[in-house]
């Protein structure tokens, strides 16, 4: 059977290839349009068009006999009902949790990103990897509820440390204030410990990476200079790792941001900026004022930002 198609069919389109090649090539500026078009309009319609309806929707009012938003005016009674005291206090109990997981990620992480980039050599820098990035690979209400059943009263964490005799030390962290609860699994401290695993992946891998990229020649060039090992850490290393841990921390901060899984499975009552709009969205139905109360982590995320360039982070980028 002659499968060959006939040449009429073929050179048309084979010249309409040749067209449009040529168009590309001798038309720079439309070529770079036709590969900028698509992502730029997405950014600019689903993200940027979705932001400008979540701020808009923040300037409606929910009716409260009907339970219907009133379109018909703008109002600023949805970020006046934020300066109330309760809704400062999740804010603020946000930002601090944001803040200390972020702290405490990267503190944990660069010792072993610093391991794994200049010390982890074949099977062992592979194994790492695949020890870092194995949480990633199950799923994340897995992982929440393994942890929800560690942490409970009769848990194994509670076993070890009852095993050990140091159920005095895990009875003390209970009763503190502010970090305590009946169990880990009812406490702050426990939401605290699921924040830190759950995140640190995103932390290790930047700074794994900046650190990697900082050349050899320069750590011995420190050394030969006479340089010690605590002044070569602050004065070549730390400030080349500086845009690793600002991405890092741009990740598990806003992260621990917006998250309103975590804090509704593990921990106190006391609610998280995520639990509010949750709440205020899927169960009051008052869409405005979850739209107004979603505008604060964007606005922390900014200021967090401002401050981290202010301090130079971004400086070795």
């Amino acid at each position: 059977m002659n499968l060959a198609l006939p040449a009429a069919a073929v050179v048309p389109r084979s010249s309409a290839l040749r067209w449009l090649s040529d168009l590309l090539y001798t038309r720079r500026g439309l070529l770079l349009a036709a590969l900028l078009g698509p992502p730029l309009l997405w950014f600019g319609v689903v993200y940027l068009g979705s932001l400008f309806a979540l701020l808009a929707n923040s300037f409606f009012t929910l009716d409260e006999f009907s339970g219907v938003v009133d379109r018909s005016r703008l109002s600023l009674d949805n970020f006046r009902a934020m300066t109330e005291p309760a809704n400062v206090d999740v804010v603020l109990r946000t930002v601090l949790m944001a803040v200390s997981v972020t702290l405490a990620c990267g503190l944990i992480a660069f010792p072993i990103a610093y391991y794994m980039a200049r010390y982890a050599r074949g099977p062992q820098k592979a194994l790492l990897y695949i020890a870092v990035m194995l949480p990633l690979w199950s799923s994340y209400l897995v992982r929440l509820y393994a942890w929800k059943l560690l942490l409970a009263k009769e848990g194994a964490i509670s076993w070890v440390l009852a095993e050990v005799h140091m159920t005095w030390l895990l009875d003390a962290l209970l009763s503190t204030p502010g970090i305590g609860g009946n169990s880990l699994s009812f406490s702050r401290l426990g939401t605290f410990i699921v924040f830190v695993y759950m995140w640190l992946p995103f932390m290790i891998l930047p700074i794994q990476a900046a650190i990697e990229r900082i050349p050899g020649s320069l750590l011995e060039a420190s050394s030969d200079l006479g340089a010690r090992s605590g002044t070569t850490f602050w004065q070549v290393i730390f400030p080349l790792a500086m845009p690793g841990i600002a991405a890092g921390s741009i990740f598990t901060f806003s992260l621990t941001l917006g998250d309103y899984i975590i804090p509704q499975v593990i921990g106190d009552s006391t609610l998280f900026i995520g639990q509010v709009v949750y709440r205020q969205q899927g169960v009051a139905g008052n869409v405005p004022f979850a739209a107004a109360f979603s505008l604060v982590p964007i606005v922390v995320i900014g200021v967090y930002l401002w401050i981290a360039k202010r301090l130079g982070a971004f400086d070795a980028l």
